[in-house]
């Protein structure tokens, strides 16, 4: 068994942190933009360093090549994005690049011999902070393979034309131009040139830290849904209109907010739901609101849990507070499965290296969730102090983060011989 260097993880946790530092301990580095340029750069510079061979796809996707001794079998594929939410964290995506650069370096300073190449990557705009959707590239890479409902929203032409968040006169696609990454498509990750995919990656949640393990041994990606709950009332003078005769469509959302939450609550405990987005119109205080809009996410491994969460919204009442109320979905999806060999492979590198570990799946999507459809892909958890993710607190030890890059390398080691 073999392990990675904690120096050169914390060196890198350091050096990365600097790419769109925001003062607070975190970063603000959005897709392609001069942050993630810098990034980029320093990927190069250290994966070129250790003799690695680096092309760039149509999505400016970035893959770094370790030669293999038969580099005619498929390589090997350890990816992650280095793009950032606003004031996010210095774990989130980018330990998955750095634990990918961790494995190459610790192959090519120890001499470890390996048939396939090996393969560090990072996929491009996978957070969709400026240029929404999340998960862009692996959506467009993918989109042959992906289920019919949810490839149609991933169309390359749709996701080049998608407008940045600060600047409307800005899309994508011109980003994609000017960045200098934009390669050829014939460099993408594929089912033919690649024979497996893996994602390390912190939990972005409690679980792992409360439960005193070290590593997740990931088995899936919970399905879920999401509904457009729309309530429609009458817009009327705040001050003229008295109490009796008002239908307050704010108010009746109130209602049928604590409706849902006190019927989901009488499901399975391992349900997790969520409203995160609400519309107001017209949004004036001395107007009362005619017509509210609000999101309602629920995520579970079990679709017919999911499928009672449905029952629910479908048979709620149509009418609160003299308000009506409709819904409409929004997109769904099932519970992905990571490959069964992969994930043994992960649960057996973690119970040989002596760390401790436990079966866990994922609430949040992934790049790997998508590549999971195309070629055999899996992932590797590491704890998230005090569950904190998407956020400047986010944190995860180096000692951690070494442990979960050398649970990557037994893993890609174990897939190697796996012929």
């Amino acid at each position: 068994m073999y392990e990675c260097s904690k120096q050169r993880m914390t060196d890198k946790i350091k050096t990365f942190s600097k790419f769109g530092d925001a003062g607070h301990g975190g970063i603000t580095r959005y897709s392609l933009s001069p942050e993630d340029i810098m990034a980029r750069k320093e990927f190069i510079k250290r994966m070129t360093a250790i003799g690695c061979e680096i092309k760039s796809d149509d999505m400016a996707n970035l893959y770094a090549t370790l030669k293999g001794t038969d580099p005619s079998l498929p390589a090997i594929v350890m990816a992650s994005h280095c793009d950032s939410v606003k004031n996010g964290g210095n774990y989130d995506g980018i330990l998955g690049v750095m634990g990918a650069m961790e494995v190459l370096e610790t192959v090519a300073t120890e001499g470890i011999e390996h048939k396939h190449n090996l393969v560090a990557m990072i996929w491009t705009n996978e957070e969709g902070s400026l240029y929404p959707p999340a998960m862009m590239s692996s959506g467009v890479v993918c989109n042959d393979y992906l289920p019919a409902d949810i490839a149609q929203n991933f169309k390359k032409e749709d996701m080049l034309a998608s407008r940045s968040i600060l600047d409307p006169s800005m899309n994508f696609g011109m980003a994609l131009d000017a960045s200098g990454y934009k390669g050829d498509q014939s460099n993408r990750l594929n089912p033919k040139d690649y024979k497996a995919m893996f994602e390390l990656h912190i939990e972005q949640g409690p679980i792992l830290e409360n439960d005193n393990k070290d590593i997740g041994v990931v088995t899936c990606v919970l399905g879920m849904i999401n509904y457009r709950i729309k309530i429609t009332g009458q817009a009327d003078h705040a001050g003229t209109t008295p109490m009796q005769y008002r239908k307050d469509a704010l108010f009746a959302a109130a209602q049928v907010l604590l409706y849902l939450h006190t019927e989901l609550d009488k499901l399975d405990p391992e349900l997790v739901y969520t409203t995160g987005e609400i519309l107001c119109h017209p949004n004036v205080h001395t107007v009362i609101p005619d017509f509210i809009e609000f999101s309602i996410d629920a995520r579970h491994e079990d679709p017919k849990v999911i499928e009672q969460v449905v029952e629910v919204i479908r048979n709620m009442p149509k009418e609160f507070a003299k308000c009506s109320v409709d819904y409409e979905v929004a997109w769904t999806r099932d519970t992905v499965y990571y490959d069964k060999q992969l994930v043994d492979f992960v649960q057996e590198s973690a119970d040989e290296l002596g760390y401790s570990n436990r079966k866990i799946n994922s609430g949040a999507g992934h790049d790997a969730q998508f590549a999971s459809y195309m070629l055999p892909t899996t992932m590797v958890f590491v704890p998230s102090k005090d569950g904190h993710s998407h956020c400047e607190p986010e944190y995860t030890s180096p000692e951690l983060c070494t442990k979960g890059a050398s649970v990557l390398l037994n893993a890609v080691l174990k897939c190697d011989k796996a012929d």
